[in-house]
């Protein structure tokens, strides 16, 4: 059995450092300074969530339904886990706000999307 490794230290809080690993097949040991993946970093409510989008093929609305949530839930829940792997770029392009905005439109033409929700995810993208 496997346990998820904690990344940061129960003492001071900083990031633990991987400094040994072992092959389970043949017990050959390595020992040195490893940097340890990003997703091992992540907490576990970020890697739940990042599970689920990549569960449902990062559909949105597929994500709403298998968690229960809105899509401005669902939209900050995707910018925590971007932040926490620092791949958040919140200083988008004009095009990539476009874009955004028009997926938000189109899910509300379609009644995927309440006009509360829509309005949620608009502002939440003016942030």
């Amino acid at each position: 059995m496997y346990y998820h490794a904690p990344s940061g230290c129960p003492v001071c809080g900083q990031t633990l450092e991987v400094t040994r690993l072992r092959c389970g097949n043949c017990a050959s040991e390595l020992t040195g300074q490893f940097a340890p993946c990003r997703f091992c970093l992540l907490e576990d409510k970020h890697l739940q969530f990042v599970e689920t989008f990549l569960r449902c093929r990062g559909s949105i609305k597929e994500v709403e339904k298998a968690l229960g949530i809105s899509y401005p839930t669902v939209r900050n829940m995707l910018e925590g886990a971007l932040t926490s792997l620092g791949l958040n770029d919140k200083g988008g392009t004009a095009a990539a706000v476009r874009e955004e905005k028009q997926d938000i439109l189109e899910q509300l033409s379609k009644g995927e999307l309440s006009a509360e929700d829509a309005i949620a995810a608009l502002k939440e993208i003016g942030k």
